[in-house]
């Protein structure tokens, strides 16, 4: 028999997914809502997952419940697994932005310093 809290777990899992999901969503043109302990959370719910899926359920009447809330862990997987490439590369353009505003302002500073000296 599944421990009633596996199960819990498994649907608790299934929440932080789906809300994830939204958080991340490729829809999103500003990486700056992503966070780095976003992706951190995420990870923690797989693994969470991950050990909920080892105790499958032995008897008849949590197999249902079971399978419901593992098809919908499989589902929000194959839609993380859709989006996150368009997340990296979002990421990315930011990075790839704030590297171009640091160097305007080291451009910047080092202009103010070298007009203070020929004032």
């Amino acid at each position: 028999m599944i421990p009633p809290d596996a199960l819990e777990a498994l649907r608790g899992v299934n929440e932080n997914l789906r809300s994830a999901l939204t958080r991340l969503r490729p829809e999103r043109k500003s990486s700056s809502a992503v966070r780095r302990q976003d992706f951190s959370d995420l990870r923690s719910q797989l693994r969470r997952a991950a050990e909920c899926l080892r105790r499958m359920p032995l008897n008849a009447d949590a197999a249902d419940a079971w399978e419901k809330e593992s098809i919908t862990y499989r589902g929000n997987l194959e839609e993380l697994k859709r989006f996150l490439p368009d997340v990296q590369a979002r990421l990315l353009a930011e990075k790839s932005r704030l590297e171009a505003a640091r160097i305007h302002v080291t451009a910047a500073a080092a202009w103010g310093r070298a007009s203070r000296h020929t004032l």
